[in-house]
């Protein structure tokens, strides 16, 4: 499913037309987007939770040359599923 697909099925689901889903669609990405940029986290019950997690510098082997090189540091998204999504796909 892609995002067309995704703001197809909220329109049908919400009784709304599909620029109104796309509108909704979007402004819940960017309120999760901004949250998590400010280093919240964002809990949806049943859904799961965003949150930010730090990456420490690190060095790694360029698997072509053998070469060792440093990774940056940097922040990374996690995504853990609420338990109704993880029992709705077992």
């Amino acid at each position: 499913m892609n995002k067309g697909d995704l703001i197809s099925k909220v329109a049908e689901g919400a009784g709304v037309s599909k620029g109104q889903a796309e509108d909704a669609l979007n402004a819940v990405l960017e309120g999760i987007g901004g949250a998590l940029k400010d280093g919240d986290s964002v809990t949806l019950v049943g859904f799961g939770t965003f949150s930010i997690s730090r990456r420490e510098a690190r060095s790694g082997r360029n698997p072509q040359t053998g070469e060792t090189i440093q990774i940056a540091a940097k922040n990374v998204i996690k995504f853990k599923p609420g338990k109704k999504l993880s029992d709705s796909v077992n």
